[in-house]
């Protein structure tokens, strides 16, 4: 079984944003970008099926520019096999993307696509099941756990109340979410190793969006707190101003 893996070059969150004088994007100046935390789940989830022997090949897919070289060699330093950068714009519309994707997926030829259920700067859950129905494929969002059959692909989905095993036919997309996938981290043998594992870069698919950022803005600074008072002596007060000015009460 070769498995295909989509990443995606986030910025990381604990990072402090600027938008760019344009008002459409941010200012990349100072930012810190990491791999999509929610693809790291599938990628760990990748590599383990390689090393039980169920997956021959991972390969690791992004969409972006010459710097997201440096996410695919994130993930070939923790054991991915070949890395593949379709350069071009990675833009808010999730169809658009998994179009692109699409070109890539079928260039590779895998019997299984994982993916983050999301991405943490987008936050659209949409270009995993967009991939899976424009490939014609089986698919199956928010999985936490995945087991490797023959041509088959367990999937376990928590629900509410309990827990849901889905069984897939291959070939399959499937996103996952926070499980017990949690990646592990390079070695110094595995970072050398990287340096020399194949990475492909290919021009993306010219696909025209459809959405489009029309303007970005911070949210607002959080007014300073007040302090009313020390102990029980501060209750009333604290209720007074919970009920006549926040209008909480």
């Amino acid at each position: 079984m070769k498995i295909l893996v989509c990443v995606k070059r986030v910025p990381d969150t604990e990072t402090r944003i600027q938008i760019s004088a344009d008002g459409t994007s941010l200012d990349a100046a100072g930012v810190r970008f990491v791999m999509n935390p929610y693809d790291e789940f599938a990628l760990e989830a990748a590599l383990r099926l390689k090393e039980s022997g169920r997956a021959s090949e991972v390969t690791v897919v992004t969409l972006g520019d010459e710097s997201a070289q440096e996410t695919l060699r994130g993930a070939l330093a923790v054991g991915a096999d070949r890395g593949v950068l379709c350069r071009g714009v990675s833009g808010p519309d999730g169809l658009a993307t998994a179009k692109i994707l699409r070109s890539a997926v079928e260039a590779q030829g895998p019997d299984l696509v994982l993916a983050g259920v999301r991405s943490v700067d987008g936050d659209q859950e949409q270009v995993g099941p967009m991939l899976g129905t424009l490939l014609g494929w089986a698919c199956a969002t928010c999985v936490s756990e995945i087991e490797g059959g023959d041509g088959v692909l367990i999937a376990v989905r928590e629900v509410e109340g309990g827990r849901e095993r889905v069984q897939l036919t291959l070939p399959a997309v499937v996103t996952l979410t926070k499980g017990p996938f949690e990646l592990r981290r390079p070695s110094l043998p595995g970072i050398m190793a990287a340096k020399k594992r194949p990475l492909e870069v290919r021009e993306a698919e010219v696909v025209s969006p459809r959405v489009r950022v029309v303007a970005l803005e911070l949210p607002p600074a959080r007014k300073e707190g007040r302090i009313v008072g020390e102990g029980p002596d501060a209750v009333p007060e604290l209720i007074r101003l919970l009920r006549d000015e926040a209008g909480a009460l």
